[in-house]
């Protein structure tokens, strides 16, 4: 066996993990003998090498019973370059989520599948039925390039749109770890291949770059101790940050000339999301731009750029050894000299590049060959069976009934393509019979929203996430409704630990779990996901969501730029004037009706327009100051059947109420 060296920058030791890779005999061990054991779980050691193989074990801690074993379970995460989930594919996750899994499948935010709840007894079978069924799982998660994402529009008229998928998968395959211990676990050796490789992509994963391979060894790119951390990587056109490409690790900007043809990529790098509460040397990270490659010399400057983070990421601290913390110690500069000297020539500079929007390619659409395509929304990737929601069932009926192939989104969508124009019709019936809502119907903070599993299953998580975001989204509506905000929308995302696997810290306003029912606040991201959020409040217990946002919201209502989103609204306006507002919003502009009962206890009852005053110019410069009014319980009941009667508000309508009562008493009536 051939070992490679672990370049450091310094004389550091090793992590655990780097010493369970080497030792593993290219991923087999201890994980080929753990599997023949009668148990219900692996090892530590095992864990951290079964997570190549694109599993990671978990305990339902919803089951948890104090002196009794965790209830132990899987999760198996599929690898779908560009979101592309065949027909057969689809159809046995379907059946293993049902056979051996919790009955749902989850649409990650990498283009992958996960099916929760397979018990070690099963993973065989598992594994091997995703495999002979067009699928993988391999690369999936652990120290290796991950699912290579791409827009999931399956445009045929749209050449670059095109070419983003093909090098999403040519990357992909690119980058696939090539020992042979997956098929020998999971199929006794057996291999399954679906496609044939680009021959291309074959010669560029043995051609030596100046050290960007190992000769001679299982793993020409990766060597022995593979990556320091897990790589990211997307494709994606210009205008189209549907793949959130500067969270990424490595993003490609296909580049076409007048015609449509391939000349070349933008390329971005550095790129990171995932931190740790209170250690601040962690951080999300935007990736930068770095320089122009021809299309005949992208695979090689891939391969630099892994063999760059593979030489020189920190291989002592795992928590600092993502590429994002090489670009920021080093700079792009010394970074992109670093990869010329793999690469063997210069990178070019930049090529222009219009403003980045966000897409999601919901509803239906044409493709340009005459056939359509449409997108489905699934709440936070969730695809399930729930009372009349039956999307689960769905999905089944119109893959089995019009073998249609599957895109899965980065927003953890689904869109169903190649479909013909005259199944349009039946398909949108079984949608519609199943419970599953038209894009006109779904509110866009939903449709624009994010979280990830958490609880139960997730290891990391401290608190709530999939499962909380339905309730704090309709409060967030709730607010909005009550402030006379009914037509805004931004960008909402949830994650259950500081890891980000949602990519809140891009969002325009994120939650991060902090502990139970507590998360850190971020604002300020972008509607085109092409800026950072910042912390704003480091705990906020969700009870106090409405207290906490409801200023916010008003003064962003207030001072708010013709069209402006809520997001660049909080980034141009800056943290320290919302502060200042909400400050004096808590002391002073609060309004509410409070009435006291039969045994004199105080019951407080919010306006429906809570703090909203509009002032004229002229107005005396109190005139936003509202003042608690107490009221007898039913005299606060008429006054808002009332306002509800009149279409007004009821703080408006209670002010001229008093205003009229005060004229009329002082004879002015």
């Amino acid at each position: 066996m051939v070992k490679t060296p672990i370049p450091t920058p310094t004389e550091r030791k090793p992590s655990k993990v780097e010493g369970l890779k080497e030792r593993s005999n290219f991923l087999r061990e201890p994980v080929a003998s753990e599997l023949l054991e009668d148990t219900t779980h692996f090892t530590e050691d095992a864990i951290q090498i079964l997570k190549f193989h694109g599993s990671y074990q978990q305990d339902n801690r919803d089951n948890r019973v104090k002196g009794q074993e965790k209830d132990y379970q899987f999760m198996l995460r599929t690898r779908n370059p560009g979101g592309f989930t065949p027909p057969q594919l689809y159809l046995a996750l379907d059946r293993l989520s049902d056979e051996y899994g919790n009955h749902t499948l989850r649409v990650t935010t990498r283009q992958g599948v996960q099916l929760h709840g397979i018990l070690k007894k099963n993973l065989k079978v598992a594994f091997s039925s995703i495999i002979k069924n067009m699928g993988s799982t391999l690369g999936a998660c652990g120290d290796v390039n991950r699912n290579v994402m791409g827009p999931p529009a399956p445009y045929r008229n749209r050449r670059d749109y095109q070419y983003a998928f093909e090098y999403a998968n040519n990357i992909a395959d690119l980058l696939t770890p090539q020992t042979g211990a997956y098929y020998e676990i999971w199929l006794d050796g057996e291999k399954v291949i679906s496609a044939e490789e680009n021959p291309e992509v074959v010669a560029a994963r043995q051609r030596n770059g100046n050290g960007t391979i190992f000769h001679d060894t299982v793993e020409p790119i990766y060597g022995t101790h593979y990556m320091p951390r897990k790589f990211k990587c997307a494709v994606t056109v210009p205008g189209d940050n549907s793949v959130d490409l500067f969270s990424q690790d490595l993003s490609l900007v296909v580049m076409t000339n007048e015609a449509g043809e391939l000349e070349g990529f933008n390329v971005f790098a550095g790129g990171g999301l995932g931190r740790t509460h209170n250690k601040e040397e962690t951080f999300a990270r935007l990736a930068d731009p770095i320089g122009y490659v021809a299309k005949a010399d992208v695979y090689d400057l891939v391969k630099a750029i892994v063999a760059t983070q593979r030489d020189y990421g920190d291989r002592a601290d795992r928590r600092h050894s993502r590429m994002k913390y090489l670009l920021e110690e080093w700079g792009v500069e010394k970074f992109r000299s670093t990869v010329e000297g793999y690469f063997g020539k210069s990178i070019q500079p930049l090529k222009p590049l219009p403003e980045w929007k966000y897409l999601d390619f919901l509803g239906w659409h044409e493709q340009g060959d005459g056939k359509l395509f449409v997108g489905i929304s699934v709440e936070n990737g969730r695809i399930k069976d729930e009372d009349q929601f039956q999307l689960k069932t769905a999905l089944r009926e119109i893959v089995q009934k019009f073998n249609v192939p599957m895109l899965l989104t980065p927003h953890q969508n689904v869109l169903l393509y190649d479909i013909d124009p005259a199944s349009q019709a039946e398909i949108q019936e079984i949608l519609n019979s199943r419970g599953i809502q038209q894009l006109k119907e779904i509110d866009p903070l939903l449709r624009l929203s994010m979280a990830c599993p958490a609880l139960p299953t997730c290891g990391l998580a401290t608190t709530e996430s999939e499962r909380a975001m339905p309730g704090i989204l309709d409060r967030i509506r709730a607010l909005l409704d009550k402030l006379g905000m009914e037509q805004e929308h931004f960008v909402v995302r949830m994650t259950g630990c500081p890891n980000g696997c949602a990519r809140p810290y891009m969002a325009e306003l994120g939650f991060v779990g902090r502990a139970p029912e507590t998360y850190q606040v971020w604002l300020g991201g972008s509607p085109g996901q092409t800026r950072l959020a910042q912390t704003y409040d480091d705990r906020l217990h969700i009870n106090d969501l409405e207290t906490f946002l409801e200023p916010i919201f008003v003064y962003f209502k207030k001072e708010r730029q013709p069209a402006e989103s809520f997001g660049d609204f909080c980034d141009r306006a800056g943290f320290q004037a919302i502060r200042q507002f909400t400050t004096t919003y808590s002391a002073a502009s609060t309004m509410t009706t409070e009435t006291t009962d039969t045994n004199n206890q105080e019951i407080t009852s919010t306006s429906e327009e809570n703090g909203q005053v509009e002032t004229s110019a002229n107005a005396p410069a109190d005139a936003n100051i509202r003042h608690r009014v107490s009221l007898r319980h039913e005299v606060y009941t008429e006054l808002k059947a009332e306002a509800k009667r009149q279409a007004k508000p009821l703080v408006q309508l209670a002010t001229e109420i008093i205003e009229s009562y005060l004229k009329t008493a002082k004879g002015e009536g």
